[in-house]
């Protein structure tokens, strides 16, 4: 049981395309976008590592959502502090190197290279977003990601979005991109994320760009984020850079239709879980009769984080005292009914399914939550313990 999990990103059964939208070539930027990549040396054997995106259109609304992790990267802080969220015209991102725990040099490198990106397009610095994945703690290299900066913006294109997406990957095994058009607007997304992927805000890097109106993007945004990247773990441990940007230009002189950027961004969050570093199979744990949503949350959480419950994902084990161990655990201290085989669903365990359905009945309440989740492998063992040497 190896390999990427085959889910494009609007194949999975979890994923609803408003109708009539039609699915366009992934490579092709949302009209008013152009994009490129080019290889630094970051990642070694010529693999492309620093990818620009930009706006060429006459107005652009955009929001951005941002780690919480405490010991959040350079990039993440640049983003924060000298940034117009509400204004953002282009991103230049680097993988290879999370420039994270770097100190004062750091954040010095992160605005250099945000400054050097507004400099070859000629945008204002605070309308550049910066965003950085890799290793945490190694010193960047700053100056051949400047010059890596200024060769990607003389190569931008319409038609550049497979290279951008291919240069913010680290250990994904597939790139993870679409571009769909539906009522008039159309929507590309490009995202990267494979392990240290836990819900909190964003969970890995992504970006979106439309040309539909968007009157209020970040509550556009946060609502979408809310319903997918909030949803998914593979490991559940935060990562210090996550990043995810709207950039929308309004151009079309349409909105978004209902459900679109749902799907585009559920679609994308579920490859990040079928993408998790060596999975072979999905879960989607469905927590019923909580209390509150906050329970049926914290429920979840602690089943699809449980290694028990993940490994059995893997094994194609039913077993469903695991879930009934997780579910205890987080309701540790309070009153709970016993919870059997008559309150649990783990039959998807067990299926020979790429997605498998389990579900857990707390009968304390009628709040719901849930969470998708990727299964432990041996292969998540391998790449961690080589990441760095």
């Amino acid at each position: 049981m190896s390999g990427l999990v085959d889910t494009g990103v609007f194949a999975s059964r979890w994923v609803d395309l408003p109708e009539g939208a039609e699915e366009l070539d992934p490579a092709t930027l949302a009209p008013g976008f152009r994009a490129a990549a080019v290889a630094c040396g970051l990642k070694g054997g010529g693999e492309t590592d620093v990818g620009l995106l930009a706006c060429d259109g006459e107005s652009v609304r955009s929001a951005l959502l941002l780690t919480r992790n405490a010991a959040a990267a350079a990039p993440v802080r640049v983003c924060r502090h000298d940034c117009d969220a509400g204004a953002i015209r282009a991103a230049v991102v680097n993988s290879g190197n999370a420039n994270a725990s770097t100190g004062e040099q750091g954040y010095a490198d992160a605005l250099a290279m945000r400054d050097a990106a507004a400099a070859a397009i000629g945008a204002e610095p605070r309308t550049v977003a910066v965003a950085e994945t890799g290793v945490i703690g190694v010193p960047l290299r700053i100056d051949d990601v400047v010059a890596g900066v200024g060769e990607a913006a003389t190569a931008l294109s319409a038609d550049g979005a497979d290279a951008f997406t291919r240069s913010i990957m680290t250990t994904d095994r597939a790139p993870k991109a679409c571009t769909v058009s539906a009522g008039g607007v159309t929507v590309s997304a490009q995202a990267k994320g494979a392990g240290m992927i836990e819900p909190d805000l964003a969970t890995m890097l992504c970006f979106v760009q439309t040309d539909a109106e968007v009157p209020d993007p970040d509550a556009a945004l946060r609502a979408a984020v809310d319903r997918s990247f909030e949803r998914i773990t593979v490991d559940g441990q935060m990562s210090t850079n996550d990043t995810v940007l709207l950039q929308a230009t309004g151009a079309a002189g349409a909105p978004l239709p209902a459900g679109l950027l749902d799907a585009v961004l559920l679609g994308l969050a579920l490859q990040v879980v079928a993408d998790g570093e060596g999975a072979t199979r999905i879960g989607r744990i469905a927590v019923e009769q909580a209390a509150s949503v906050e329970e049926a949350e914290r429920v979840a959480r602690a089943v699809a984080n449980s290694p028990l419950v993940k490994t059995a994902l893997y094994g194609r084990d039913p077993n469903w005292g695991r879930i009934a161990q997780a579910a205890g655990m987080a309701l540790a201290g309070e009153e709970l009914a016993e919870l059997g085989a008559a309150e649990i669903d783990a039959e998807g365990l067990g299926s020979d399914e790429a997605e498998a359905e389990v579900a857990v009945r707390l009968g304390r309440g009628d709040a719901t939550a849930h969470v998708y989740f990727s299964d432990l492998t041996h292969d998540y063992i391998r790449i961690n313990a080589e990441y760095t040497t």
